[in-house]
């Protein structure tokens, strides 16, 4: 019998014990390590993963559940934009919004002084259209007359507004005004591009 193993046989039991215990440790550390850790990497990567594929589908049912609610919000900004762009004019209908403005001032009994379009200012995907107007006439014309620019069935603004000469005529209160008309026009696909392209230049 080999040596070794003869002094093994021979130790005292509790050392025997103690011996087997250590290799058994031994070898328990080596399946560890060498077997179960990668597993246990690998199960750990699957349940993160399953977690985030639950929380998906926790997510893409929540969506699904909120459609009909989705769909009603988007039908109804669409028909937002839709009432919205037909405030909007486009470049044709600009000299018949120009003429309802004066149109509009005569009705109010006013004499225009002025009435001087300006430059149009692009904007992202339309165009201000301001005008430079001075009409002179009775106070409450000049009133009535901002009343009905406000009820144009297009968006027309008066800004920049200032009042001048202001007599009293056979018990009218007469006014010159200067102000500013803006209204808005929306711009053609080849526009933007042509206001995108200018503003890289610039």
């Amino acid at each position: 019998m080999h040596p070794q193993m003869e002094k093994l046989i021979n130790l005292p039991m509790k050392q025997k014990l103690s011996a087997v215990a250590l290799i058994l440790i031994i070898i328990g550390a080596g399946f560890y390590f060498g077997l179960e850790k990668s597993k246990l990497d690998e199960l750990k990567g699957l349940q993160a993963k399953l977690e985030k594929v639950q929380s998906d589908v926790a997510e893409t049912r929540r969506l699904a559940n909120n459609l009909p609610k989705f769909k009603a919000e988007y039908e109804g900004l669409k028909r937002d934009l839709d009432n919205a762009l037909t405030e909007l004019p486009n470049s044709k209908e600009i000299p018949t919004l120009l003429t309802s403005i004066t149109s509009a001032g005569k009705a109010a009994g006013l004499d225009f002084l002025l009435f001087r379009p300006k430059a149009e200012v692009p904007r992202e995907f339309y165009a201000e259209v301001p005008v430079d107007i001075t009409v002179y006439g009775p106070f409450f014309g000049v009133a009535n007359f901002f009343v009905a620019v406000s009820n144009l069935p297009r968006i027309v603004n008066i800004g920049n507004v200032s009042f001048a000469d202001i007599k009293n005529d056979k018990g009218r209160n007469l006014v010159k005004v200067n102000c500013q008309a803006t209204t808005f026009r929306f711009l053609d696909k080849k526009e933007i591009k042509d206001s995108k392209d200018a503003k890289k230049k610039s």
